[in-house]
């Protein structure tokens, strides 16, 4: 569960900022939207597919 403490001289663009950005961190969107709706095998495997592609990129480049 995502949490943010709001000071007492901050205003609530800055709050609601730093909200987004720990919620983008800890991944909480793709999971929603992952859970949406009923996602079909064919789905799944492109899904699938298009990480391990994304994957195997980014480990050539470290």
């Amino acid at each position: 569960m995502t949490q943010v403490v709001v000071g007492e001289n901050e205003n609530f663009e800055s709050a609601l900022r730093r909200f987004k950005r720990q919620v983008s961190k800890a991944g909480i969107l793709p999971d929603i939207k992952s859970k949406r709706h009923f996602e079909t095998p064919i789905e799944k495997r492109k899904r699938k597919e298009v990480a391990r592609r994304r994957k195997r990129r980014f480990r050539g480049r470290s």
